[in-house]
């Protein structure tokens, strides 16, 4: 007995149509007769007619990972070949296939006008089904679930960094430009809201001195957080860093000038990655890295080169749930007064409290308040 196929009704983006509504459909009609009102109605916007958003897809499912609901596809498995996303280029994705063989894809159009948060529909990790076309080149027909998401909120919509990630390495530097506890706060609560082991790697040790990091370094370290103090430029602690990325998935985020591409081009040698100096006239990092980048390890495991970012807000976490990615606030949460608590400016505030004495850090507080200012 067939199986029989599943049907899906989606929405689709407004550009899905491509037939455009007839013109002059008054031209030729008394306007004192029924006839109008007939041809108006046949023009309905709604339901099943040809100018409505919605369609059936046979074959699919709706399916919920890393970065939401989406629609999976069917493909067919005698054709179509299982692969890893390596780089988003403008309309074109490089795919590395299991078998080890690089294609050149575009993505279904299916697939690009279902309606969706996100910005791009593939994104590097993702990975794939790829419908072989000519020589080096294909068609990505399906995008598998996901885990591990790396995304940040942009104008409204969700933009996918990267996909499928064990661990994010959190690349700052001790100076030049100097270092962002507040950036490192997004990144954390980010990676703990999606399941991802975060690691703090504070690149450019050498141009500090160690004793000015330690109270940094001892908050991050009571809350469960491993932090490294690494310099690309002597080679400090780069041995350790590529024992941590072995057999992994990994991503290295930060902002701009911190050394991410450094620090790969010395865990990797012959990788050779581009670098650039840091502006002397506002310490701000130069963009080196314009898309997101999967790289394989001689040693075994991938890392995303990701673009620097100096501005993360987080996506799909409301105002109430900022507190409970918190690590620190998470136990006064339950014990404030009010349920709904903000832990801004209610009285008495268990979490506020805490602050007062000294049981959380001022600073973290600090963050927990901006980052709630944005959700809000």
């Amino acid at each position: 007995m067939a199986k029989k196929k599943r049907q899906v009704r989606a929405d689709f983006r407004k550009n899905r149509n491509v037939r455009a509504r007839e013109k002059n459909w008054e031209r030729g009609v008394d306007p004192e007769s029924d006839q109008l009102d007939s041809v108006a109605q046949n023009e309905s916007v709604s339901g099943k007619g040809a100018l409505t958003r919605k369609r059936v897809i046979a074959g699919a499912e709706i399916v919920e990972d890393g970065s939401g609901t989406s629609v999976q596809l069917s493909i067919d498995p005698e054709i179509c070949r299982l692969g890893r996303v390596l780089r988003v280029q403008g309309l074109h994705s490089m795919v590395q296939l299991d078998d080890g063989s690089l294609r050149r894809c575009a993505t279904r159009r299916i697939l690009k006008t279902l309606a969706t948060d996100q910005r791009h529909v593939v994104a590097a990790g993702d990975r794939v089904w790829v419908r072989p076309e000519r020589a080096e080149e294909g068609i990505i027909e399906r995008v598998e679930p996901r885990h591990g998401v790396l995304s940040r909120a942009s104008r409204g919509r969700q933009h996918v960094l990267v996909t499928n990630v064990d661990q994010v390495i959190v690349v700052v530097s001790a100076a030049e430009p100097k270092l962002k506890p507040h950036l490192v706060d997004r990144y954390l609560v980010m990676a703990d809201r999606n399941g991802i082991e975060p690691i703090i790697c504070i690149n450019k040790a050498d141009l500090v001195d160690a004793a000015d990091l330690q109270p940094l370094i001892g908050v991050y370290s009571q809350l469960g957080y491993r932090v490294m103090l690494v310099s690309a430029e002597r080679g400090w602690n780069i041995e350790h860093l590529r024992r941590l990325l072995k057999d992994r998935q990994s991503a290295f985020a930060g902002q701009s000038g911190v050394g991410k591409s450094s620090l790969l081009n010395a865990v990797e040698p012959g990788l050779e990655l581009r670098v650039r100096t840091v502006s002397a006239e506002n310490e701000k990092g130069r963009h080196t890295t314009t898309t997101a980048e999967l790289i394989p390890l001689a040693a075994g495991g991938y890392v995303f080169d990701t673009p620097g970012i100096r501005q993360f807000q987080l996506w799909d976490v409301i105002p109430q749930e900022v507190a409970g990615f918190f690590r620190d606030l998470r136990p006064y949460v339950s014990q404030c007064r009010y349920p709904n608590c903000s832990h801004n400016h209610e009285e008495p505030c268990a979490v506020k409290d805490a602050v007062a004495d000294g049981f959380i850090d001022v600073r973290r507080y600090e963050s927990y308040l901006a980052m709630l200012d944005d959700e809000a």
